[in-house]
């Protein structure tokens, strides 16, 4: 071997410039654990600089007792009652057939499902006077929008489901509320 001087001779000038020896493939488990040990140090990296950028801020404990619980099942809550008593008895009504359910054919079914009748019917308790107001202003509202329509239980029983005769006693219930009925 030549004495060094500082220069590089041809041989070494071209093991210094030749490519590496490539390593082995790595297979794939062996990648996933190399990118995990260094996504592991970036995410350790980042907590560390987390931490630091936020230790002058000032937090106070939490107290448990503070803390708002409510039920992990929602249960359905009535809202609070309309004023007047034909728009209550139409918000009762219309609540009932939400958490009771509703149906078409008949006043109740056997599941204990009720039309719109059928549930301003039990909802009136017996007032016949309160039942016939309530049933006029619902007829109004659904030949509002609806047009000539015979009968609120024609109606309930033209659908298929109770999404439109349930917005109709909600819809009827603001109409007697605006009436001051």
């Amino acid at each position: 071997m030549a004495p060094s001087t500082g220069h590089l001779t041809t041989d070494q000038a071209a093991e210094t410039t030749a490519a590496p020896i490539p390593a082995a493939a790595l297979t794939l488990e062996e990648r996933l654990v190399l990118v995990n040990t260094h996504m592991t140090a970036r995410l350790d990296e980042a907590a560390v600089a987390y931490e630091v950028n936020t230790a002058h801020i000032v937090t106070e404990p939490v107290d448990l007792g503070d803390v708002v619980t409510v039920p992990l099942t929602p249960t359905l809550q009535p809202p609070p009652p309309h004023p007047t008593p034909v728009a209550a008895l139409l918000q009762r009504a219309h609540h009932r057939l939400l958490a009771g359910g509703w149906c078409s054919g008949a006043l109740v079914d056997e599941d204990g499902a009720r039309c719109m009748l059928g549930a301003i019917r039990t909802e009136a308790h017996g007032d016949r006077g309160l039942e016939a107001e309530a049933v006029a202003v619902l007829l109004d509202a659904i030949r509002r929008k609806f047009g000539d329509v015979d009968s609120v239980p024609s109606f309930n029983d033209a659908h298929t489901s109770g999404r439109i005769p349930l917005r109709m006693l909600d819809q009827a219930a603001g109409l007697a509320d605006t009436r001051s009925l």
